[in-house]
């Protein structure tokens, strides 16, 4: 099973680079897309619909192209979810869930809270929130893979400028706790590209400004975390920083399911 993760920093404007086109020669079974920045009605064209796919999404209803996620299946899920219950999150358009079977595949958008203290306080509020939710989910007996843009880096090794950034949202010591949280305890949620590549140094988010994706200083914080029960089921995993269709660059992984 393909799945492929990707913030696409509005929908149409990556469709207008060409990724639907390059989606379709990737053999995915599933894409989660994150910051549609759009409503559903504005992209349910046959350009943004590869062949053999449905799709399904969760727009914001807070403001007009704004956030949203999507989910594109070749399968038809057993079932859709659009909420987790807190109007202030779900309102946003950020999570959107497919089971299939005992599967779950989540796209997932947690807020960034780079534009100022309102919004990390928000961000910081999200987390909160969503520790019972990753725990119950942990613990359920379903399969998960949760794909989406956390905008938190784990450690040096997902960030170019790691000592530059410390007091930087995004890779603020209590947003980097939290994350590693999930994935330190014993039997905890499985970082998919750090399982298959303990070292490596890829980056998934290059800031439009001072030539960032040129000279690659670049953060990991595109992720599939998946139950551990799927830990031996990673087969594979490869970001794709080119073509560019937004400033963060698609996710793939494969499991052998």
């Amino acid at each position: 099973m393909r799945i492929v993760s990707f913030n696409a920093n509005g929908v149409r404007s990556a469709a207008g680079k060409g990724f639907f086109d390059w989606f379709a020669d990737q053999r995915a079974d599933v894409l989660c897309l994150q910051e549609t920045k759009a409503q559903e009605h504005q992209v349910s064209g046959p350009e943004f619909l590869p062949k053999g796919y449905k799709a399904w999404f969760r727009d914001a209803t807070t403001k007009k192209g704004y956030s949203g996620v999507a989910l594109y299946s070749k399968h038809e899920p057993d079932e859709v979810r659009t909420s987790l219950g807190w109007a202030p999150f779900d309102d946003e358009g950020r999570y959107i869930e497919a089971r299939f079977g005992k599967l779950s595949v989540v796209s997932f958008y947690i807020p960034s809270g780079s534009s100022g203290d309102l919004r990390q306080g928000f961000k910081f509020e999200v987390m909160e929130w969503l520790r019972p939710i990753l725990h119950h989910w942990l613990h359920s007996g379903r399969d998960y893979v949760l794909c989406g843009d956390w905008n938190i880096v784990r450690s040096e090794l997902d960030i170019r400028n790691w000592k530059s950034n410390q007091k930087n949202s995004g890779c603020l010591p209590r947003e980097r706790d939290w994350l590693n949280g999930m994935c330190a305890q014993k039997g905890g949620w499985v970082d998919a590209y750090r399982a298959l590549h303990a070292e490596g140094q890829d980056y998934t988010w290059w800031s439009n400004r001072g030539a960032a994706r040129a000279k690659n200083v670049g953060w990991r914080i595109d992720y599939q975390f998946c139950t551990p029960s799927l830990r031996d089921k990673l087969k594979a995993c490869a970001i794709h920083p080119t073509p560019r269709f937004s400033d963060h660059a698609p996710f793939v992984v494969d499991y052998n399911l």
